[in-house]
């Protein structure tokens, strides 16, 4: 909540731009569509090759850099549950970028918690 409030960290969301931006239902009962306020979506697959193989350091890169995320930054990545959270946070140190860290429990702790804020469709403001 705080790097979401705080805007100090990236959080960057791997999975497929249809669940970050709420169009697609979430495969988990119970849980609300969309995104973790602030968060930028770099889908994992976009970091992969066509035979599944990670793109070059510098392709991720950019990758990275057209999602807008700040590499300065520390990044903490996030999916639905932490595991393509973890291709993204390869990708990231592959990169050449430190200070990675997973949400371990990700979308399927934020989303499950109505007391937390999400946002639905693009970030406004």
């Amino acid at each position: 909540m705080a790097a979401s409030k705080l805007g100090k960290s990236e959080i960057v969301d791997a999975r497929s731009p249809g669940r970050f931006y709420g169009k697609d239902p979430e495969p988990r009962p119970g849980l609300r569509a969309g995104h973790i306020p602030g968060s930028k979506n770099v889908f994992y697959k976009d970091l992969l090759k066509a035979d599944d193989t990670m793109k070059s350091p510098d392709e991720m890169r950019q990758v990275f850099l057209e999602a807008g995320v700040d590499l300065d930054k520390p990044v903490i990545t996030s999916c639905g549950s932490g595991l393509t959270a973890c291709v993204v946070i390869l990708g990231a140190a592959l990169a050449g970028f430190s200070r990675l860290s997973v949400y371990d429990g990700s979308w399927a702790d934020w989303g499950a918690d109505h007391a937390l804020p999400i946002i639905e469709g693009p970030d406004i403001g």
